[in-house]
């Protein structure tokens, strides 16, 4: 699994701070779940789907969830979108996932660029609304 380090020496100081660097992986409804820093420090979501899934290997997923921005990411194992399977979990999944950097959400790269004034222009999706919409995308995909 490749990591990503996301460059946050330039960043402004904001909620982002007392939040993990760039990565949190975790176990929901059954399936394996993660967190990561996109490029401009936006979180992205991510749940694993094994091969006994109805939607693995599917690319249009996005009418049959619902979850922040839509479904953004549908793939196999590829660089830093990944995982080290907790034990007894499967291995080979199929990742579907979202990010938090649309028309009206705040990134930290974004708030640095354009300065004090710009979070009046959306809000800043942090890790614990991020975990939730995790949460719920996986709960939906059990549903399924």
């Amino acid at each position: 699994m490749e990591t990503r380090i996301v460059d946050r020496s330039e960043w402004r100081a904001g909620e982002w701070d007392n939040e993990p660097e760039n990565r949190v992986d975790f176990v929901h409804a059954g399936f394996a779940c993660f967190i990561l820093r996109g490029p401009l420090g936006a979180w992205c979501g991510y749940v694993g789907v094994p091969s006994t899934h109805s939607l693995y290997e599917n690319t249009d997923v996005d009418d049959k969830v619902d979850v922040h921005g839509g479904v953004t990411y549908t793939e196999k194992c590829a660089g830093a979108i990944c995982h080290v399977p907790e034990p007894g979990m499967p291995d080979d999944v199929w990742w579907i996932g979202f990010d938090t950097a649309h028309y009206m959400d705040v990134t930290p790269h974004d708030y640095h660029k354009f300065g004090l004034g710009y979070e009046a222009k959306g809000t800043y999706k942090n890790i614990k609304y991020v975990t939730d919409e995790v949460k719920s995308l996986a709960e939906q995909l059990e549903k399924l």
